[in-house]
């Protein structure tokens, strides 16, 4: 066995047989689905309950929306501390047994945010303890991301790997979906008093069942042969570091590309799925069930495309793949607001799915492009900083500055300039990462031994 200190020999690393890849991929993307249901359950009713029934009332129409937001944006902030801890010790203990734990942990706080009193109630005590609850659900989501796509990506040939890996980003949608749906089947059976006083708390509740599934799905996965070897070495060699301060030691290129490219991404996942909601509902007052029917039809066509693009990825490269989503999406405000403003269901649904397929562009294959970044023995806290870093200053203010400038200007305009912008940060980032399509995780590995050894004896020398 290579030491901490000397590269390991070439050999031909074991490769996960079809069968497993797939249970891996399965559990995988069972235990996303449940973390973004509850995590997306919470982003509508932000739009449509919290707004209503958490805060103090307001004569500005906009105020209360903001205010959600606010707590919105607080599961973003808790989400790159979870990214750190959960990367810092699932580097060290293993993906799985991190996944187990953040699945239990977002849905205890989902299942009690179902048993919140309201402001009316309790006063300020109602948003106080929301923002607890959503902090804990932020913190566990934070640490999700990224040991769910490395179990796939860990698992996955090395040719095949944008498509495997893009598998959990199709979970999102899925979870997304479920929280839709089930949002709006209560909004369409129930009347709009029975569905504020305590129908949305229906859909918080069901987290329990699907907690208990998604758990039970990731006891029967193992880490990835990759993983192992090196926990191996991490044992026995108390010279081997990992952890957020090595990776950005060594590797500080990888974490800012990393959210070079997520910036873009983020902002406009947020304006698509969440914006869109408050523009759709209070800026041209249609109908609440019928945004959540035409929203539930787009996170379908998200699912659907998110693997093809994957796929695309392994075939053309990531930077192409990724380079037409990020021109896409600067182009996505100017082409989608107008087509919001004819109020036809059939255009609006048009417009909310040609932004989630731009999306998958940059989503699809964000996976494997990170996997591809880091060295086995920090590609949890590599990844996990990389992508969740940025959310505080993305996707986690998205919301509130799109709705404060339609609430200054009156205009769509300036979101639309806002979401080009985010677009040129991340091309910068496109046009500086290196293309990694075909690599090799244990090449990767080797390298990062060298690297070490080189850099132990110069440290020696002098």
């Amino acid at each position: 066995m290579a030491s901490a200190t000397s590269p390991r020999t070439p050999a031909s690393p074991p490769q996960t047989a079809p069968s497993s890849l797939r249970r891996v991929v399965t559990a995988s993307m069972a235990g996303t689905v449940v973390e973004w249901y509850e995590f997306f359950l919470y982003a509508t009713a932000a739009t449509l309950v919290f707004n209503k029934i958490m805060f103090p009332p307001s004569d500005d129409p906009y105020a209360p929306i903001i205010a959600a937001f606010v707590t919105y944006a607080v599961g973003f902030v808790a989400r790159p501390l979870g990214g750190i801890v959960f990367g810092h010790f699932g580097d060290k203990y293993g993906r799985k047994k991190l996944l187990q734990f953040a699945i239990v942990l977002v849905g205890v706080a989902t299942f009690l945010m179902g048993c919140l009193p309201t402001y009316a109630q309790v006063g300020l005590l109602a948003p106080i303890l929301l923002v607890v609850l959503r902090f804990a659900q932020g913190f566990a989501v934070g640490g999700e991301w990224g040991g769910a796509v490395l179990l796939v990506a860990e698992h996955s040939p090395d040719k095949s790997r944008g498509f495997w890996a893009s598998f959990p980003q199709a979970a999102v949608p899925i979870g997304n979906l479920t929280a839709t749906l089930v949002l709006l089947v209560l909004s369409r059976t129930l009347s709009e008093e029975q569905f504020l006083s305590w129908g949305w708390r229906i859909g918080f509740w069901l987290s329990v069942v699907i907690v208990a599934i998604g758990y039970y799905v990731r006891t029967r996965i193992t880490d990835a042969p990759i993983f192992l070897e090196v926990q191996k070495e991490i044992e026995e060699s108390k010279q081997t570091r990992y952890g957020v301060f090595e990776v950005l030691k060594r590797y500080p290129r990888g974490v800012f590309t990393a959210m070079g490219l997520r910036f873009a991404e983020n902002i406009m996942y947020y304006l698509v799925v969440t914006f869109s909601i408050t523009y759709l509902s209070v800026a041209l007052e249609v109908n609440t069930a019928e945004i959540l029917g035409l929203l539930a039809i787009a996170h379908i066509v998200h699912m659907i495309v998110i693997p093809l693009i994957g796929g695309l990825a392994d075939r053309i490269g990531r930077k192409p793949t990724y380079l037409i989503g990020v021109l896409g999406a600067a182009v996505w405000g100017f082409i989608a607001f107008p087509l919001f403003d004819t109020k036809n269901p059939f255009v609006i649904v048009f417009a909310i799915s040609l932004g989630l397929f731009i999306h998958a562009f940059m989503y699809a294959p964000q996976p494997a492009i990170m996997s591809e970044m880091f060295p086995t023995r920090m590609r949890y806290s590599g990844v996990s900083l990389g992508y969740q870093v940025t959310s505080i200053v993305a996707g986690s203010l998205a919301p509130i500055i799109a709705v404060a400038l339609l609430s200054a200007y009156g205009s769509y305009v300036p979101v639309a300039v806002y979401l080009a912008i985010a677009a040129a940060v991340s091309l910068v980032a496109v046009v500086s990462m290196r293309e990694t399509k075909g690599s090799s995780l244990h090449e990767l590995d080797r390298i990062d031994d060298a690297r070490r050894a080189e850099a132990e004896r110069v440290a020696d020398r002098v």
